[in-house]
């Protein structure tokens, strides 16, 4: 790749490769979104601190900027000379700590000013390279694609293309974790009626199911590990956790999943997995199911705006003890694509089938769902989000006496959820987020209808 993804040699004099790489890349982004162009100071300091960082002449220049501050007019000018010339002075010549520093002293400078004005595309990319230094692709890919996404020059547009090229063939270890509080209206999802009707004649329940709410601790998280086996073959290895817990234990649950497989990078926008996969769950503090199969991944990028992806899994679902009539295979095939319409906003669709074939007749099943999201990074630092999801569900066997003359249960289900955080709020590199959802299902079957709201309070941190 060479000068493309090197950082700049923090030596003084001439600038090296590495800065007019950036410098080139700046003036690009400058010229395609030039409405965003942030305010030049003419205070004569940092003034004299632009030259130095044109000069290459980094220290120096962040010796001038480190004092400045406040709210000053010329506050996003100072801000982005600071996260230029950290990155600029973390090259080679820097000892590690001393280079690790300088690049998160660049994020928080950067990210400062993407917090109140989030279409700047020239400062969204150089808080991509910083991220990309760092090591933390994932956050330096979705800020890349963001670039992308404004329009850039063609030259921006190849080089950044070269960033995402090399993250994809150097992805070795990632991970997630994160927490939350939920409170649920209906843990149970019962549906609140007391009256069965059989025979055109209304019998009532003695002992109807009532909604239980209920506030509950979430925590999960996950890592993948990802092998060179060769110049287009990864092997992936990786396991996720996830752990609900209400008050009591009856609504407690478990789940821990593991995949292996190998990874091919078919082209420079296309790759595909193939993974064996197991997924271990516990209810109430008891093993529940077993489900081990195989499943396919598939992405392709169709350009600078819009990423394709499909799944197909087939899985062999087994249960312990009484539950074993409801061993059976489960099918899922499902197909969607990310669409980047602006820098600051981000939708998502997608759309699958799901078939279910336990040993219970009634119980097989086969659905359809889609799902459609938003979401949108605002000034002031917030970003908001909403989602619809809708699926349709139809069962196989009779369901008398729950449904007249005994047809076929159908269900329709749908989830309406909204999100919001702040970007400028982190707690030790956790996001705090906020998701409220409600949820509901409608059906031919009686008593088989239900309402439920929910609630969360989410801290996240990708690494």
């Amino acid at each position: 790749m060479g000068g493309a993804i090197t950082p700049g040699t923090g030596r003084v004099g001439r600038p090296g490769p590495a800065a007019a790489f950036a410098a080139a890349l700046l003036a690009c982004a400058a010229a395609s979104t030039a409405q965003d162009k942030p305010h030049l100071s003419t205070d004569p300091q940092v003034r004299d601190a632009r030259a130095l960082v044109e000069s290459g002449r980094y220290e120096d220049a962040l010796a001038l900027l480190r004092p400045l501050g406040g709210d000053r007019p010329d506050r996003i000018d100072i801000l982005f000379l600071t996260g230029l010339a950290a990155i600029e002075a973390s090259g080679p010549a820097a000892a590690r700590e001393r280079r690790t520093a300088l690049l998160e002293e660049a994020v928080a400078a950067l990210r400062a000013i993407l917090i109140d004005r989030p279409g700047l595309a020239r400062v969204r990319l150089e808080l991509a390279r910083a991220f990309f230094l760092l090591g933390e692709d994932d956050l330096a890919r979705a800020h890349f694609e963001r670039v992308l996404a404004s329009g850039p020059a063609p030259a921006v547009a190849a080089n950044v293309g070269r960033f995402l090229e090399t993250m994809r063939a150097r992805r070795r270890l990632r991970g997630r974790i994160g927490a939350a509080l939920a409170p649920d209206s209906n843990l149970n999802t019962a549906s609140g009626a007391d009256t069965l009707h059989f025979l055109g004649l209304p019998f009532r329940l003695d002992d109807p199911p009532a909604a239980q709410s209920g506030t509950g601790v979430l925590v999960w998280g996950g890592g993948e590990w990802q092998h060179p086996a060769g110049p287009f073959l990864r092997l992936r290895a990786g396991a996720d956790f996830a752990r609900r817990e209400y008050a009591g234990s009856r609504f407690d649950q478990t789940v821990l999943s593991a995949h292996v497989g190998p990874r091919w990078l078919i082209d420079a926008a296309t790759e595909a997995s193939l993974l064996a996969v197991a997924r271990r769950r516990w209810r109430a503090g008891r093993p529940w199911s077993l489900a081990t199969g195989v499943r396919l991944e598939f992405e392709r990028r169709l350009d600078r705006r819009t990423t394709a992806w499909a799944r197909a899994s087939w899985r062999q679902r087994g249960y312990r003890r009484a539950r074993r009539r409801f061993d059976g295979p489960v099918f899922d095939l499902s197909a969607g694509s990310v669409w980047l319409a602006a820098p600051t906003l981000r939708v998502e669709l997608a759309a699958g089938h799901a078939h279910e074939g336990p040993g219970v007749a009634i119980w097989r099943n086969a659905g359809l769902w889609a799902r459609a999201g938003l979401s949108a990074a605002l000034a002031s630092g917030f970003t908001v989000g909403g989602a619809v999801e809708r699926r349709w569900t139809r069962y196989r066997g009779r369901w008398w006496p729950y449904t007249p003359a005994g047809a076929a249960r159908q269900d329709r289900s749908w989830t309406v959820s909204v999100s919001a955080l702040n970007r400028g709020f982190t707690l030790s590199g956790f996001s705090p987020q906020i998701v409220l959802a409600h949820e509901a299902r409608r059906t031919n079957a009686q008593i088989f209808d239900y309402d439920r709201s929910r609630a969360e309070l989410r801290f996240v941190r990708q690494f």
